[in-house]
């Protein structure tokens, strides 16, 4: 090779790899590398505590009054208002709330005892009280003395013109009665009416002992069962006793309300019995309705106790109502003739009532039976 062309061969191959050079890709410096993202966390938590149930308010304070029921016998405005007075006079003495009310039926109230064992007292009649005692352990605490009497009676009603003169006389007529869980009104009769083999024909719920002697003052029952408590005789007057006739000894046309009529008065004898519950309504209601018969001894009406009330809430009540009693106040309240006409009460016992149990296992009355 001449020394011409080897120059210009290397000429050539400088030019090339300068020309290469440039077209590659330029040099980079390798990135550093990257720290890892900082996530934002929270401290983990502690799992919260339980949430403690609120502490169940104590019976008898205003958040948990103690229910005080009474059946529905009379007009129950009446109830509820007498009511309120004890409710009143028991609070200011034992510090303890009290919420009345009245259930629409005898059932209803035995049912609400046994629903509410623990913070439940209620004034039930004796056929109340037997049942209730059995179906859920209610127990008795008082029962009640009207006019110095710790029992009453069933008295059967007709109208004063009827031509019904005895029990057999009540063959197939239309009975009126206040509510089948009453003992005067309703068990009582029923025994007596068997015992007497005589099979009423249809019946008429009235849903009272007032109602009662109003359906059939009015004639819609033919005759009629409720309360009997005898008539007060003035001073000087005939004190009733067993064994005499029922009605007032002196003409019955005389009967009238006295000036305030808030008595209904037969020559100064006072009626006592649930026909004086409409002596406004009706003021000639004993001379349109007249006592057929009478029943025998019942014992009288009781304040009874929730089988699972406090024994020492118990006691403070008992006290408390006990000593109500001899206060004009009771007078507005369940000794108004108006209300249960409770002229005082005394400690009962449950074997007090075995008699009434006779009578439940005769008719076969069950709480069932009663709805």
């Amino acid at each position: 090779m001449n020394k011409r062309f080897a120059f210009v061969l290397l000429t050539l191959v400088a030019a090339a790899s300068m020309l290469l050079s440039a077209c590659g890709p330029a040099a980079t410096e390798a990135p550093a590398p990257t720290e890892a993202p900082v996530v934002a966390t929270e401290a983990p938590t502690k799992a919260p505590a339980p949430t403690e149930a609120p502490a169940e308010a104590a019976i008898g304070s205003p958040e948990h009054p103690i229910k005080v029921l009474f059946v529905p016998s009379v007009d129950a405005n009446v109830i509820v208002t007498g009511g309120e007075v004890m409710a009143q006079a028991l609070n200011e003495a034992t510090g303890l709330t009290f919420e009345v009310s009245v259930p629409t039926s005898y059932a209803a109230t035995i049912e609400e005892m046994c629903a509410s064992p623990s913070d439940t007292m209620a004034f039930i009649p004796a056929f109340g009280y037997v049942l209730a005692n059995d179906l859920c352990g209610v127990d008795v605490s008082f029962k009640a003395v009207r006019r110095g009497w710790g029992v009453y009676w069933t008295m059967v009603v007709v109208g004063r013109d009827s031509d019904i003169q005895s029990l057999a006389d009540l063959n197939g007529k239309k009975w009126a009665y206040p509510d089948a869980g009453s003992t005067s009104g309703f068990l009582v009769p029923t025994v007596m009416f068997k015992e007497a083999g005589v099979t009423p024909g249809e019946t008429l719920e009235a849903g009272g002992h007032p109602e009662v002697v109003r359906a059939v003052y009015n004639g819609e029952a033919d005759f009629g069962t409720a309360f009997y408590s005898p008539y007060a005789a003035p001073e000087g007057g005939t004190k009733w006793d067993r064994g005499m006739e029922p009605e007032v000894p002196v003409d019955v046309n005389s009967c009238a309300l006295n000036d305030d009529k808030s008595q209904l008065l037969c020559e100064g004898y006072r009626i006592l019995d649930a026909r004086a519950n409409i002596r406004e309504e009706f003021p000639d209601v004993v001379s349109k309705v007249r006592i057929l018969a009478l029943s025998p001894d019942i014992p009288n009406d009781t304040m009874s106790f929730g089988p699972d009330f406090d024994s020492e809430l118990r006691a403070q009540i008992e006290e408390a109502i006990a000593a109500f009693a001899q206060t004009e106040a009771w007078k507005t309240s369940l000794g108004s003739e108006d209300f249960y006409g409770w002229s005082g009460l005394e400690a009962a016992t449950d074997a007090e009532y075995d008699f009434i149990r006779l009578m439940v296992a005769e008719s076969g009355t069950t709480i069932e039976s009663l709805k």
